[in-house]
């Protein structure tokens, strides 16, 4: 029964029938404990003696009456990973209860009794703890509450993913594809999201008797669980601060390496209309060009041109952008440059540096833009509302037979992207019309868009246009290696902090990254 956790007995008695086996147990009340041991399903042999209130299980030669059993097992190292996850499992469903693991007389686990937090920090490390996120959603029928990663804390393989079903560890593919479904669009090709979330349900609702490992489960409502637990972690992902930090860390003589942190930008609290006000820039709201401007927005104008100002204030935090005071600020203003407290730069013609409340932020220009464009093209799918610009002298272009047939088939969503093509004659078509944010090379953009559906696209017509939303992103972007201006740059950042998701690009790489304040004083000596 789920409530036991399905103990009967029967794989004690199991065990005792291959392997040496002692018990030692002694109730509260009893002033002596008793010791019971097998030796191969033998009859068993009793005695008495004195220990404290508890019980002890030792499992000693495993299969040493079976030699037929004993050699088919595994490697000892394959059979200690086998060991180490039953294990594992066990400590994370009951953090409250502490346990001790010995392999070859060294100690693997030593876990007192915990709090959960304090048990995931045990078993996974700091490392790994900075790249998750606490959860927690309730119903009038369920509750779902425990840890998910971060999409930059993606997994090479399903191994870190644990379900608990009222404390009892299972395997459910229908939850497990709920979780993955949430992540669609922020991980990584060929990664998987970690995740270790407790599911509490009535027991009534539940049918653990569908398999004889009893891993598995058969719900009541399987489409309310589905869609229960999908909508909560995209509620969590959606309403975290998902920036990883970075830590510089390495020894006074040795080099620096850059790891992951747990250090969050803290949200600030003002409402003050001062905080980060942002410019109109290259990136436009209707078209996706970026065009400089000197002139800060007003606060109100600030709202309304990037849908989402407060996304950006609670991003970039609190930033004091007074009016230039002295006679080298009104001059640096008169010249184009922004006031001090609101700079920001770009190296090596590829990384935007912006200076935040308590650190700076680190952004990768062209998939920061890529995500601007994916979301806008998106969007005109969704409202069936393109926008294009007339070329004024239209390209005919030869393309081959294959192409020439996967065009017409997309050919209405290539026209809500922006792109006015006519077919023209055999395997010709005529490109007069294209979206405001390609700058030139239609051909090729065309061409690299046909490719990359051809290798990424999946049936249905959702992921036929999320495949060209995706490529168009891609090629449509800015490239590593253009030059931003002030005012492009501070422009980019608002249309990439007025999406619904501007820590990842579309296919999963990171976008933004920050280093706090402290971790730099710390590598100065300051602190």
């Amino acid at each position: 029964a789920i409530e036991t956790y399905g103990f009967r007995g029967e794989a004690l008695a199991s065990v005792a029938a291959v392997a040496q086996v002692t018990m030692k147990s002694r109730r509260k009340t009893d002033d002596i404990a008793v010791v019971v041991q097998i030796e191969g399903g033998n009859e068993p042999r009793v005695s008495r003696e004195g220990r404290e209130p508890g019980t002890s299980l030792v499992v000693q030669n495993l299969f040493f009456n079976t030699p037929g059993r004993r050699k088919f097992l595994k490697s000892t190292n394959t059979e200690f990973r086998h060991i180490y996850d039953a294990v594992q499992r066990v400590v994370l469903s009951r953090p409250e209860v502490g346990l001790k693991f010995i392999s070859n007389d060294e100690s693997v686990l030593d876990l007192k009794p915990s709090t959960l937090e304090q048990r995931v920090l045990d078993i996974f490390g700091k490392r790994q703890v900075e790249g998750m996120v606490w959860m927690e959603e309730k119903s009038e029928a369920l509750e779902l509450s425990g840890y998910i990663g971060k999409p930059t804390f993606g997994q090479k393989s399903r191994a870190n993913q644990f379900l608990f079903l009222n404390k009892r560890y299972i395997v459910n593919r229908n939850i497990n594809h709920a979780v993955f479904a949430a992540y669609e669009h922020l991980l990584l090709k060929g990664t998987y999201p970690f995740f270790l979330l407790f599911l509490d349900i009535d027991p009534h609702r539940i049918d653990v008797n569908v398999h004889p490992s009893k891993m598995e489960a058969k719900f009541e409502d399987e489409q309310m669980i589905y869609r229960f637990v999908s909508t909560a972690v995209r509620k969590c992902l959606s309403t975290n601060n998902l920036v990883p930090g970075l830590t510089l860390s390495g020894d006074e003589a040795g080099g620096v390496d850059l790891q992951f942190t747990r250090r969050q930008h803290e949200w600030p609290a003002s409402a003050r209309g001062t905080d980060w006000s942002p410019t109109v820039g290259r990136v436009d709201t209707s078209t996706g060009e970026i065009t400089p401007t000197q002139e800060p927005l007003s606060v109100q104008q600030n709202r309304s041109f990037v849908g989402g100002t407060e996304l950006t204030e609670r991003l970039l935090g609190s930033i004091d952008s007074k009016p230039p005071q002295r006679a080298q600020e009104v001059e640096a203003a008169q010249a184009g440059q922004p006031p001090q407290s609101r700079l920001v730069w770009q190296i090596h013609n590829k990384y935007i540096i912006a200076q935040i409340e308590n650190g700076v932020m680190i952004i990768d220009q062209h998939v920061a833009h890529e995500r601007v464009l994916y979301e806008r093209a998106l969007a005109r799918f969704a409202k069936n509302a393109s926008a294009s610009q007339q070329l004024m002298f239209p390209v005919t272009v030869q393309i081959s037979p294959a192409d020439n047939s996967l065009l017409t088939e997309l050919l209405p969503n290539f026209e809500l992207l922006g792109f006015s093509i006519k077919l023209f004659g055999k395997n010709t078509i005529v490109i007069d019309g294209v979206p405001p944010e390609v700058k030139g090379g239609e051909t090729k953009i065309v061409a690299d868009l046909l490719m990359m559906y051809r290798e990424s696209h999946q049936p249905g017509m959702h992921d036929e246009r999320d495949a060209l939303a995706k490529s168009f992103s891609c090629k449509a972007a800015i490239k590593a290696g253009d030059k931003l201006n002030d005012h492009e740059m501070r422009a980019l950042l608002d249309q990439l902090f007025s999406t619904t998701m501007p820590y990842v690009c579309p296919h999963g790489r990171p976008v933004v990254l920050k280093i706090a304040t402290d971790e730099l004083d710390r590598r100065f000596g300051r602190t």
